[in-house]
């Protein structure tokens, strides 16, 4: 079979290097194209895109490159119509996605969607593209199959596949539970959310001096970048976030993918979050869910303290930094409730396997 994989950020290139890995596994006659980043490049699977390219975010900011994304719609049209798919697979990224998921109607191709774009935060007339688009929609998150329902619309609901990547980092790398007095400062992994979370994390590592502050830098941005916005006193490192949440007291997190992440390391944290000023005026309007981080939204209680645009500010950063450095007990003990919630249930081996029994399924149905 041949699968054209679509993922256009830093966790969907996580959650298709999973799936093409149990696809490779399960299929022997796979091959592959992909849109995609160093994890994926990593199972041997050529890129055509580098998410480098793709990860625009904030209304703002995705008008002001609006010549960018729209080149690369004609480029991703191109590539799905010489390489000519069996199967789609769509990952996250929904903007970019709904959009050739619509124009890929007219290919033979089967079409999934591999987590799904938060409809039931806003945007809810998605749904009806989902179900119009998508031959299959698999969810992350556990409440998703229930909003979905509501909506007349069946997912499957795998797993989380964060799980399974952060368990088998952990089998790999056994933890030194030598105490470090080491706070990691997660700002992202675009370059529009780096340049406003940065320079007040940088601000806040120089009122604790006798914490150790390590920016956990991105891979796939370039080192010189970050160099713009360090004091002559700042720490980082490009070894990846999980090894340095493995030795951290505590972490100053940007909101996303990274929360969750901190959160099953079992990593006490401070999320905080800024969007450019138009975008953040748009998204009050348009959103309509309480919290913004993913430990908070799958608990539905504020376990994370969240700091949004005004109060994103070093002064009130250190103030509940100090708090909770303090007091961790009480925001570990939800962290284990979270893990129980999403559960084990080797994601991406279900997904494979759906996957691999629906086109069988429809190969035979057309033979």
């Amino acid at each position: 079979m041949k699968y054209f994989i679509l993922s256009g950020e830093a966790s969907g290139d996580i959650y298709g290097a999973q799936l093409i890995r149990e696809l490779q596994a399960k299929d022997p006659t796979a091959s592959f194209l992909a849109w995609g980043g160093e994890k994926i490049q990593a199972t041997g699977v050529r890129l055509s895109k580098h998410i480098d390219e793709l990860a625009f975010m904030g209304f703002a900011e995705v008008v002001a490159n609006a010549r960018t994304i729209n080149r690369n719609f004609k480029q991703c049209k191109e590539q799905m119509l010489e390489f000519d798919p069996d199967a789609i697979i769509f990952i996250d990224y929904p903007g970019f996605n709904l959009r050739m998921a619509a124009w890929a109607q007219k290919l033979r191709a089967k079409k999934y969607y591999y987590v799904s774009p938060q409809v039931w935060a806003w945007k809810k007339s998605r749904v009806a593209k989902l179900k119009k688009y998508i031959d299959k929609l698999f969810v992350i998150l556990p409440f998703e199959k229930d909003f979905f329902a509501k909506q007349g619309f069946e997912v499957e609901f795998p797993g989380h596949p964060l799980i399974e990547e952060i368990e088998q980092f952990k089998n790999a790398n056994p933890a030194n539970h030598q105490e470090q007095k080491i706070i990691a400062l997660l700002p992202g992994s675009r370059k529009q959310e780096i340049s406003r979370m940065l320079p007040v994390m940088v601000e806040l590592s120089q009122l604790i001096p006798e914490y150790r502050f390590i920016v956990a830098e991105s891979s796939h941005v370039p080192e010189s970048f970050y160099k713009a916005f360090y004091k002559p006193s700042t720490l980082s490192t490009r070894e990846g976030s999980y090894s340095l949440l493995q030795k951290s007291k505590a972490a100053i997190v940007s909101s996303g993918t990274a929360t969750l992440e901190t959160a099953l390391f079992k990593v006490p944290q401070v999320v905080v979050y800024k969007l450019h000023p138009i975008s953040y005026w748009m998204a009050k309007r348009l959103i309509k869910v309480p919290y913004i981080s993913l430990v908070n939204l799958i608990l539905d209680k504020p376990v994370v303290r969240e700091l949004i645009q005004g109060d994103c500010n070093a002064s009130l950063i250190k103030s509940h930094l100090d708090e909770l450095l303090l007091n961790p007990e009480s925001q570990i003990a939800d962290y284990k409730q979270l893990a129980q919630v999403l559960k084990n249930n080797n994601a991406s081996s279900n997904v494979a396997n759906y996957i691999l029994k629906d086109l069988t399924s429809n190969f035979i149905k057309h033979k």
